[in-house]
């Protein structure tokens, strides 16, 4: 025979257990939804970062947009890209380069296009383009730090 109380633990703990595992199944369901949105998420990013790193490769550095196209302010030097295709700014700076005795430092050039030279924070600027110019194939940047232009 049966003891009552014991069944009655016995119906009890069935009850929680049944309670537990509705619960369990309820999460276990949201994570593999979350779990889903994720992969999906992951598959949109790795499709844009294709895209973006497709369009880099085709200009040959970053791009920017203007009027809603991409665009290069500055190309890289090659066989058919003239100088003329260099912002304004670019090509004063080109001129300056081309136009010294021998290697230049970013101050002189600063000096040429009329910058305060004396001030630090003006010349990091220029800095940047004189080695953007370089990266790009239009300068060469001497290990000292100084710039010359290519023939």
């Amino acid at each position: 025979m049966m003891d009552p109380e014991v069944l009655d633990r016995i119906t009890a703990r069935r009850a929680e257990l049944d309670g537990l595992e509705e619960q369990l199944t309820k999460q276990l369901a949201e994570v593999r939804t979350e779990r889903d949105e994720l992969a999906a998420a992951e598959r949109v990013l790795q499709r844009l970062s294709e895209q973006i790193a497709d369009e880099q490769a085709k200009a040959g550095s970053p791009v920017v947009q203007v009027a809603g196209r991409a665009v290069r302010l500055v190309p890289d030097r090659e066989p058919g890209v003239a100088e003329s295709a260099l912002p304004a700014e670019y090509q004063r700076i080109l001129t300056a380069v081309r136009q010294a005795a021998g290697p230049v430092a970013v101050r002189q050039i600063g000096e040429v296009l009329g910058l305060d030279t004396g001030v630090r924070g003006k010349l990091e600027p220029l800095r940047g383009k004189l080695t953007k110019l370089a990266d790009r194939g239009w300068l060469h940047k001497r290990p000292d730090g100084r710039f010359t232009a290519r023939r």
